[in-house]
């Protein structure tokens, strides 16, 4: 057994300083976290009182960094999306040097704290959180947006256990798919990545969104991940094999959905519609349904051109050189097309 590794989290200081700043009719706060290209702050609508969480971007360091598609992609995808479990974007603003980001506040805290502080959920309430999961992401891939970030990190619980999906980083947009209908850029985090993506042959972004989905299912349930190892080999190896722990002490319906979704076989994996038909996930479901979509998200001229991405785009911006393990890159948060490198790094690992 593989206790949750708290260790995995990366990029979450809690800062408290900035108060008093205006940016037009927000005013700044408290930092509420930090990334490798910008922070998060508390602000608050000087207006109308309405509290927000505006995500600042330091335009100089997405650029060193390579990754100017990946926030257009998120942004793009962002505007798409109006659904109570998804976090909302607003508008973006922009000023010579930095991106604002406007977002819904959500009070609460991340799935990953939730867990590494209480454990594991009991099967009541952690079927309503997947339950709400499912409902949001279903609703991004109506939308034409697959997430390829699923994770505890990513997901958001407020004061009332409702829960709202976040960070569309590395998301992917329809005109990303190549001629065979699928996705081949390599992103995502170890733990949560979809055996087909190490595959490297192309794979389906709902199907691999829906791997993603089982994997935070199982870590709520039963407060540990189903593959995990300090060997990136031998994880990779886990993952493509569909091989982890069944615990005994779950429902039969639990472990029968669970079984269903980690099938490392994406032609036979359940689908979403099949997720919502389930007998164990139906108990006591309502579904949510997406919000009134005729408000226009404003992006502010000077934060970039925001234009369809096609794959070529994609392939061109991920050419950056490759120093380090292939998941320390994807965990600094970039999007990039790592194809062949799994094979080698297992192979460097195993002789």
């Amino acid at each position: 057994m593989v206790i949750l590794n708290l260790g995995k989290k990366q990029n979450k200081k809690k800062l408290h300083s900035g108060e008093g700043v205006r940016l037009g009719k927000y005013e700044l706060g408290r930092i509420l976290g930090e990334g490798n290209f910008g922070k998060v702050k508390f602000a608050r609508n000087t207006d109308s009182g309405q509290p927000y969480a505006i995500k600042i971007i330091d335009k100089n360091k997405i650029i060193d960094l390579n990754i100017t598609n990946q926030i257009k992609r998120e942004i793009c995808a962002l505007k798409l999306l109006r659904h109570p479990n998804v976090v909302k974007l607003y508008e973006v603003l922009a000023s010579k040097t930095k991106i604002y980001m406007v977002l819904e506040y959500v009070t609460g805290e991340e799935l990953f704290d939730k867990i590494a502080s209480k454990g594991k959920l009991p099967e009541g309430e952690g079927r309503k959180l997947f339950q709400q999961l499912i409902d949001g992401v279903s609703y991004c891939h109506s939308k034409g947006v697959f997430h390829r970030d699923l994770k505890l990190e990513n997901v958001l619980v407020d004061a009332k256990g409702n829960l709202k999906i976040t960070d569309f980083g590395l998301s992917a947009l329809p005109q990303q798919f190549r001629a065979d209908g699928l996705l081949h850029t390599t992103c995502g985090s170890a733990n949560y990545v979809a055996p087909e993506i190490l595959a490297n042959r192309g794979y389906n972004g709902a199907s691999s969104d829906v791997w993603s989905c089982g994997v935070i299912l199982y870590v709520v349930l039963t407060g540990f991940l189903p593959f995990d190892d300090r060997n990136l080999a031998v994880l990779y190896q886990k993952v493509l094999k569909g091989d982890f722990q069944k615990p005994k002490w779950l429902s039969a319906g639990a472990q029968n959905i669970i079984k269903r979704i980690l099938d490392p076989n994406p032609k036979t994996r359940i689908t979403m519609a099949e997720i919502k038909e389930d007998l164990w996930f139906k108990e006591g479901y309502n579904q949510a349904y997406h919000e009134d979509e005729e408000d226009g998200v404003y992006v502010d001229d000077q934060a970039f051109n925001i234009h369809e991405l096609s794959h070529e785009e994609e392939k061109s911006s991920s050419q950056s050189p490759i120093r380090i393990n292939a998941f320390q890159l994807i965990g600094m948060s970039s999007c990039l097309d790592l194809s062949g490198f799994f094979e080698k790094e297992v192979r460097t690992e195993v002789s």
